[in-house]
């Protein structure tokens, strides 16, 4: 994945909305006889270095769902521009289901619902 547009210096103060990195939690479902092919094949650890190569998650879980593989990544998503380059490959050659949902540390969900508190006062006011 390319360097997250955030870690560029800008003139202006602020961050802008192509400035912010957002963490995403991705959810993959393979398809079952897709999935067989690259067991088969050999290619399975391949395939899981290189999506760990792209991603670069800070973690990675893999688990069975609906009695299909699937895994979880939690990963920096730099710019909206890299979702095909990251779910292409995966819907091309695994026939995946994707999910992309933005998620949040602890911290994240502290520092936003302190903040929310702190507007829905001031609109009480």
């Amino acid at each position: 994945m390319t360097q997250p547009i955030s870690a560029q210096t800008s003139g202006h103060r602020g961050p802008t909305h192509l400035e912010v990195v957002m963490r995403m939690l991705l959810k993959a479902v393979l398809d079952t006889e897709a999935a067989n092919e690259v067991f088969r094949s050999g290619a399975a650890s391949e395939a899981l270095d290189r999506i760990q190569e792209a991603l670069q998650p800070e973690a990675l879980y893999g688990f069975v769902e609906d009695g299909q593989r699937a895994f979880f990544a939690v990963f920096d998503l730099a710019d909206p521009s890299q979702i095909p380059v990251i779910s292409e490959p995966l819907f091309q050659r695994a026939n995946v289901k994707i999910t992309l949902t933005p998620c949040m540390t602890l911290e994240d969900v502290k520092k936003g619902v302190e903040e929310a508190a702190r507007r829905m006062a001031a609109m009480q006011s």
